[in-house]
């Protein structure tokens, strides 16, 4: 602090490499037996500091709690006050009303959707789908590439590119609603577009780019990734 060189003799250095692997070990044993141990009938799941654990009933939900942050106190942590909440997962059994009804976990958000069976009836049920702060991450990747300044690059460079990101993302998010990613890929194929305008001088302009953009996905629906879903550019 204010320039000074201060000895630590506590904790381990922000952002080192062996933080999260300590931070994963103290883990392990604060949380992860401890819940083995003492809840034993009790589902979790947890991925670094963040977690999810099922309860029954929302009095069981409660004494967990309680539970939980006197165990936290005993290990020298704390719960963060606004991510530790307890949840009720509504679906078409589950109709009661609750103040939370949703929550976020691994980029996924958690919460009571409309599905359909395998005969086209409609049902409610608790599902996960890509999280709208995953979205806004995914939308921000996409400016960060910066495609139309890559017009140097010929179609298929591009495609070798940025293909990887686009696959990691629908092979993790794609896994529950792969539909719900449509926005996001839809902006990708937009910054497409602009590559093509800038990529050709004849096609300049916006409904040209786009048409030779879609006309392109429908002869080669394998060059980029989500063009396979079915996504591809409207020229209207």
């Amino acid at each position: 602090p204010n320039g000074r060189v201060e000895e630590r003799s506590k904790g381990t250095p922000q952002g080192g490499v062996i933080s999260p692997v300590l931070a994963n070990l103290f883990m392990h044993y604060a949380f992860d037996k401890w819940m083995e141990r003492t809840h034993p009938d009790k589902p979790f799941a947890r991925y670094a500091d963040d977690g999810v654990i099922h309860c029954r009933t929302l009095e069981e939900a409660r004494l967990l709690l309680e539970s939980l942050k006197t165990r936290m106190e005993e290990c020298k942590l704390e719960l963060h006050p606004e991510k530790t909440r307890i949840v009720y997962c509504k679906d078409a059994k589950r109709k009661d009303e609750y103040p939370n009804t949703s929550f976020d976990f691994l980029g996924y958000t958690f919460r009571v959707r409309s599905c359909k069976d395998r005969n086209g009836r409609i049902f409610y049920s608790f599902t996960p789908a890509v999280s709208e702060q995953a979205k806004k991450a995914m939308r921000q990747k996409i400016r960060r590439m910066r495609l139309q300044t890559k017009s140097y690059l010929s179609i298929e460079e591009l495609s070798e590119r940025i293909n990887p990101v686009i696959r990691g993302w629908i092979n993790y998010y794609g896994h529950f609603r792969r539909f719900e990613m449509y926005t996001v890929l839809s902006r990708l194929n937009k910054a497409l577009v602009q590559w093509v305008r800038n990529k050709y001088k004849k096609r300049r302009g916006l409904t040209k780019a786009g048409k030779w953009l879609e006309a392109l996905a429908r002869r080669e629906p394998h060059l980029f990734v989500h063009w396979t879903m079915g996504i591809f550019y409207s020229a209207g």
